[in-house]
Formats: structure tokens, C-alpha cells, sequence
């Protein structure tokens, strides 16, 4: 009988590679890897995939490498996928559409395909069959990667999908490794620098002094609870926040302030944040509502909790929903995310200048957060930065919608109720109050 040839691809994996991840992913069609810096997860997961297309009795098989962005993802794994499959006999390398391709077992139809990809052209993607995909640096990528596009390629061939990065705060990599938590199917692991050995104790106790507290604690030893750099809020002050608790008594007098954003576009919700003093409570959530309807909603809210102010988001259609509450003998302040802020030396925009202010009311302030698992992941995703004048500066609406898929409209609502400070009107005993003039045409006055 002619013996099958042996083709030793050029791999010597570390221990907890060959030993436990291997098999691992052999064994479950989905599977989160949370790995330290240096694990050596790319040269894994793209021996994975080759070992899983050689392998692979199926016609045509179909694979993917999908990093963030195209350029990073050639520039990390193609290299690797061209080195260690091309000791394979009859492989083709595709250098202008990044594929390569192996030998077929079935005559007239083509081989085995591993691409490289970037989730930064999804629309590339769609159409596609997969049998295999590894998402690297999950959390970078829109989550509608995954449910709209790589999802249904691998339904009709039941194929599988490896999820892996190092954390960065509470992101979407953090959110499908709690999905993976609770699902027996899923191959979920988290491999910390301490607990896997690869690095000397010596090593390790030079990074931890040469790296900040934050990025020792994220790039080495995953975790997900530290704000990622630049992040407003971690998810541990997100946590803290949902988790305190106050009385009636120990609100009782505190002003009572309501922010309203408004939906731009029609995926867009339109939400009412009510706070009061350092309490802030369950969003009113409205799907495709009119401006005039919003009105009336934003009213009936007036009427039940009776706030001693009233922001809401001037921009896109918010001009509409203004107009008609004052129209009906009700009064509010418009306020425009770009608009000046009123510390302009300090930050960028007045958008920047509200979620300043919400964040360091959870941090420094203890003030309490609704747990709304929505709530939760917008406000871990609103990331600062600096303008040319040193100013703080948030990323925009349009990137966090980008990433998370839909726009952070339950945060933006939330943060409008610190757009200015607030104080009840019978508190105040003069008409002067830290030397500007209480507003005669409005509810309230503010400083």
C-alpha cells in the first residue's frame, strides 16, 4: 500500500499551545482567547487555521485571518501564513488579493483558501462563505462584523470562529467573553503573565516596575476592568456605580435635572435621563418617535418627576422637539454638543466638557448609575484625546457608533443633565447667586 506523504510544516509550538489550546480549538467550534503580550496568539491562531485546512475534506474551503485593519493584518500574519504553508507541495500565493491556496483533493475544484482580511472594508466580506475565521484584536472591529457578515458566512457550512486580543477596557472583546462565559459550547480562557510561565519571574518583575500600574494590568495580566488608555470611564467605576445604592432621604432636596437626546438618523433612539443630586435613573427609551410625540413625552416626564432643569440635544432634529415644548408654555435649554463649552480653555466642546463632568461625578462624586447593560458599555466606550490647543477632546459620535453599532444615545442623554450646574429655584435667596443672575424665563437657575 503507497504511504501518504508527511509534510512537516516548520512549527514547534510552546507547551501550552501544543498541550491545551490546540486540542482546545480542535474541540469547540467557537472559542475566546484572552492572552497576555508576547503569548504568541498570532503564530497560534494562524497555525490553527492551516492545521484546520489541510485537514479539511470539504470542497473549497474558505478561511480567514481578519485583523482591524487590512494593513495590520498583512503586516502581522501574512508573512506567517506564506512562511509555514510553503513547504506544503502544489501551494499557490496570491500576493495581490493575500490568499494562498492548497493543493485540492477533488479534481476540478480549487483548494483550500486562507485570506488575509481587514474588518476595515466589511463590505468586502459579504457574500462570502467561511468554514473557519479568527478574529485578532476583536474589540478594535464593529461588532456588526460578527452578527451581520461573519456569522451567517459560516452558518451553511457550520464553521468556526476564533476570538482573540488583550483586553482594552469593557469593548466588544469584553462583551463576547462574557457571552462565552455563560455558553457551555464556547471554549472561553483568559492566560494571565503570572499563571502561564513563558516569561522569567525576573522579567516579569522589570515590566511591572517599568509599566504603568494600567498597562501592566492590561497588557499582562488581562484585565478588563481598567480603563483602556484614554478611556473616560473603566469598567470598574462603571461597576462601582451601578452598585451603590441611596435612600429617598438621602436624595430628599437635591435638584432634580432632565436631559433629552434626541434621534438623528432612524436606527437613532431618543432617550430622557433623568438624575437627581447624585441618583441617576432608569432611561426612558423611545424607537422612531416624532418630534412632536418626543415633545409630549419630554412634558408628561416634566410633570412627574418635576425637574429644576431641562437639557436637550439643539442638533439635528432636537431644534423641532425645542421648539414645540416652548410652543406649549414649558421651558428648557437647547444645548449643542459642539458649541462652545463654558471652560473653553479646558476642553474642546461643550460634548466634552458634559462627559467630563458625568465621569467625574461617578469617580470623585459616588453618584449612581441604573445597571442597564447598554448604558454600560456606551459609557466604556467614550475614549478622550487632546486638540492642537491642549484641550480635552472625545472621540466622536460617529466613531463610537462606528464601533459599537449603534450611537451612544443613552450616554449622551445622561450626560446633557450635567451640561450646567443646577440649582432649586427656592433655594435661592437672592437674584445673584456665585455672581451670575438667576434666568426669569426658565425653571431654574445655574452657575
Amino acid at each position: 500500500m503507497k504511504m501518504a506523504k508527511v509534510i512537516k510544516i516548520p512549527y514547534s509550538p510552546r507547551p501550552l499551545w501544543r498541550d491545551e489550546i490546540h486540542k482546545a480549538l480542535d474541540s469547540h467550534r467557537f472559542s475566546v482567547l484572552v492572552c497576555h503580550r508576547r503569548f504568541g496568539k498570532t503564530v497560534g491562531v494562524v497555525n490553527h487555521v492551516i492545521r484546520q485546512a489541510v485537514r479539511c475534506s470539504k470542497r473549497a474551503p474558505q478561511y480567514a485571518y481578519i485583523a482591524p485593519f487590512f494593513a495590520q493584518a498583512k503586516k502581522i500574519a501574512w508573512e506567517y501564513i506564506k512562511y509555514y504553508t510553503g513547504v506544503i507541495p502544489g501551494v499557490k500565493v496570491n500576493n495581490s488579493e493575500c490568499f494562498v491556496e492548497l493543493p485540492s483533493s477533488h479534481p476540478g475544484s480549487a483548494g483550500a483558501r486562507i485570506y488575509i482580511l481587514g474588518a476595515d472594508n466589511p463590505d468586502s466580506l459579504r457574500g462570502m462563505y467561511l468554514d473557519g475565521v479568527v478574529l485578532d484584536e476583536y474589540g478594535q472591529m464593529k461588532e456588526s462584523m460578527w452578527s451581520e457578515i461573519l456569522r451567517p458566512a459560516l452558518a451553511d457550512r457550520e464553521g468556526w470562529a476564533v476570538f482573540v486580543g488583550t483586553p482594552k477596557g469593557q469593548n466588544g472583546f469584553y462583551k463576547k467573553w462574557m457571552e462565552a462565559q455563560g455558553n457551555e459550547g464556547w471554549y472561553a480562557v483568559r492566560y494571565k503573565a503570572s499563571e502561564t510561565g513563558l516569561f522569567p519571574p525576573k522579567e516579569l518583575e522589570d515590566m511591572r516596575r517599568t509599566m504603568s500600574d494600567v498597562e501592566y494590568a492590561q497588557e499582562m495580566e488581562c484585565d478588563f476592568s481598567i480603563a483602556a488608555e484614554n478611556t473616560l470611564l473603566g469598567g470598574d467605576d462603571i461597576e462601582a456605580a451601578c452598585k451603590r445604592s441611596y435612600s429617598e432621604m438621602d436624595v430628599v432636596g437635591s435638584t432634580c435635572v432632565m436631559g433629552v437626546d434626541v434621534a438623528r438618523f432612524g436606527g437613532d433612539r431618543s432617550v430622557i435621563a433623568v438624575r437627581r443630586g447624585l441618583v441617576m435613573m432608569e432611561p426612558i427609551v423611545f424607537n422612531s418617535i416624532d418630534t412632536m410625540t418626543l415633545a409630549g413625552a419630554v412634558i408628561k416626564a416634566k410633570e412627574r418627576f418635576k425637574p429644576d432643569a431641562i437639557f436637550i440635544d439643539s442638533g439635528a432634529m432636537g431644534a423641532g422637539v425645542i421648539d414645540r415644548i416652548r410652543q406649549l408654555g414649558h421651558s428648557c435649554m437647547d444645548v449643542a454638543f459642539g458649541g462652545k463649552a463654558i471652560d473653553s480653555n479646558k476642553y474642546s466642546n461643550r460634548r466634552a466638557e458634559m462627559y467630563f463632568r458625568l465621569a467625574d461625578s461617578i469617580k470623585k462624586g459616588g453618584a449612581s448609575l441604573p445597571d442597564v447593560p447598554t448604558l454600560r458599555e456606551e459609557l466604556a466606550n467614550i475614549y478622550y484625546t487632546y486638540d492642537p490647543s491642549g484641550r480635552l477632546k472625545l472621540k466622536s459620535k460617529e466613531d463610537i457608533k462606528a464601533l459599537l453599532g449603534r450611537s451612544p444615545d443613552m450616554a449622551d442623554a445622561f450626560a446633557l443633565t450635567y451640561a450646567e450646574s443646577v440649582v432649586r429655584r427656592k433655594d435661592v435667596a437672592s437674584p445673584l447667586f456665585n455672581g451670575r443672575v438667576a434666568m426669569s424665563n426658565t425653571d431654574y437657575d445655574f452657575f
